[in-house]
């Protein structure tokens, strides 16, 4: 198993991306930046996860969803201007 953790994580890093992109498109569409504050709350949910669970595999998963959510906020901005931009629909309200 230890030689596989290198491959888990980086396959668990590769789904919570893919996970990620359309959360942070959604989000932005049906609440606006509004939302940046939940990308936040699990970000620190993740890290301090991260801290406290002793298995390595784990532990860097929770780091990765922590780090990954905190990353999202940024995108979400982005995705702000993107629409503004014409890019991504926007949603009519």
């Amino acid at each position: 198993m230890e030689h596989l953790t290198g491959i888990i994580v980086g396959l668990v890093t590769f789904l919570i991306i893919g996970l990620f992109h359309p959360l942070v498109i959604k989000g932005e569409y049906y609440f606006g930046v509004k939302c940046w504050w939940v990308f936040l709350l699990m970000g620190i949910a993740g890290l301090i996860g991260a801290y406290f669970i002793s298995n390595v595999l784990l532990s860097a998963c929770c780091g990765v969803f922590g780090f990954s959510s905190f990353w999202s906020i940024g995108e979400l901005f982005a995705q702000q201007k993107r629409v503004e931009k014409g890019w991504f629909p926007k949603r009519k309200k």
